[in-house]
């Protein structure tokens, strides 16, 4: 008797994004390649696909950075490749990776003390909008030593940045918010960057102007796209890590208490919230020419979905990949903050994200400070939580009782 298979639904269905696991299934055992007419995207969902399209720049490139990304913040070191991306990347790695960071770890960690104490226990407190909505951005906000008062300013730019970038829809509503986006943006930063040049200090971007490679140096213009960069790698991203990794381990009493009587398991509990549910379940790439994959060919100059959430589930690569084990053993930690990582949640390769190691340090002290100050954290009575967004996904509240 022939098994029936199961039919693929729309990606941008509504049941699709109740459950977009359910459907990440169906896509790596029957559909591993999906072509959504309406876009005319390809997504690929299988662990080997999605590393290969990643690790090899020369057949999937980052041009589609161009459309995604470049309209508003302009042209970044994410979309660049060859020799102009080794560059770039070297002019911004020092101050993300290298001894600043470790000046900016202490400054992290105070910036989570002030907001958690200041979160007002009760039976039914939103950790999302009460904390990790803003945490990040506080950081932001801090590395760029700029006033407290123009934070949710910069939360309502990075919002529109990445719903410009996931805009598979091309909702008319979402193009206008990035446009104005487009214009607020340079007009604050621009004005800001030119007087540090006169004035700079040990801010973000004092540090990037003696940053040189080859005799290249920053202008005002790469500096403003780098902090729009900034903005959208390192706001929503690591909001919904931190509130997906808080979610996952509430649901599992017994490795809450492990991380609680073991900070340090936080750690693995950050990796594991990774791979099980990436925040990023979606990057898109470029294919440069004609290449077949799974059986598909796809034609040059196609935009390739390149589905994280659904490659960190396969069974092919994975023992158990659809339970959230802080003790799995098959992804080391050491490594998975860097390009050869053994879970796809920043990319991999040459393009891995250069801001992990920071988004690792907020996670990890978001957490631990969280259950250190609210020993006895549980969901609050009746509550379900429900993850929202396609590109980048995560609790869209956390209602948990802190009394």
């Amino acid at each position: 008797m022939t098994a029936t298979v199961p039919e693929m639904p729309d990606m941008m269905s509504e049941e699709f994004a109740r459950d977009p696991h359910k459907y990440y299934k169906i896509m790596r055992d029957h559909y591993p390649v999906v072509y959504h007419e309406a876009s005319g995207y390809y997504f690929l969902s299988r662990f080997e696909d999605v590393a290969n399209a990643y690790r090899d720049s020369e057949a999937f490139s980052n041009e589609n950075y161009g459309f995604q990304m470049e309209p508003v913040i302009g042209r970044t070191v994410i979309q660049m490749g060859g020799r102009e991306h080794v560059v770039h990347r070297q002019l911004v790695a020092p101050t993300l990776r290298g001894s600043y960071l470790q000046e900016l770890i202490p400054q992290v960690d105070e910036i989570a003390t002030q907001m958690i104490d200041e979160i007002e226990p009760g039976e039914s407190v939103d950790l999302v909008e009460g904390f990790t909505r803003w945490f990040p951005i506080n950081v932001i906000v801090r590395m760029l030593d700029l006033p407290k008062e123009d934070i949710p300013r910069f939360h309502d730019w990075y919002s529109s940045l990445m719903a410009f970038l996931g805009n598979l829809t091309q909702d008319p509503d979402i193009h206008a918010w990035g446009m104005r986006t487009q214009k607020e943006f340079p007009a604050y930063m621009l004005p800001l960057i030119a007087e540090r040049r006169k004035n700079p200090g040990d801010d973000f971007i004092s540090r990037l102007f003696d940053a040189e490679v080859d005799g290249e140096k920053y202008t005002d213009e790469q500096i403003k796209s780098l902090v729009g960069l900034l903005l959208i790698a390192g706001g929503e991203t690591t909001d919904k890590a931190i509130a997906s990794t808080l979610k996952h381990l509430l649901q599992r009493p017994d490795q809450l208490e492990a991380v609680k009587k073991d900070p340090s398991l936080a750690t693995k509990a950050l990796v594991e919230n990774l791979r099980y549910h990436p925040p990023v379940q979606i990057i898109l790439r470029t294919a440069v020419n004609d290449i077949e994959v799974s059986g598909t060919k796809i034609p040059a100059g196609s935009v390739i979905g390149l589905v994280n959430g659904a490659a960190n589930r396969d069974e092919r690569r994975y023992p158990d990949p659809d339970t959230f084990d802080i003790y799995r053993d098959d992804i080391p930690i050491k490594g998975a903050f860097g390009g050869s990582a053994d879970h796809i949640a920043f990319a991999l390769g040459r393009h891995f994200c250069v801001g992990s190691l920071l988004a690792k340090r907020e996670s990890e002290t978001a957490v631990t400070q969280l259950l250190e100050k609210f020993p006895n954290i549980r969901f609050a009575d009746g509550y379900e939580p429900e993850d929202e967004g396609m590109f980048t996904r995560g609790p869209k509240d956390l209602l948990v009782n802190l009394t």
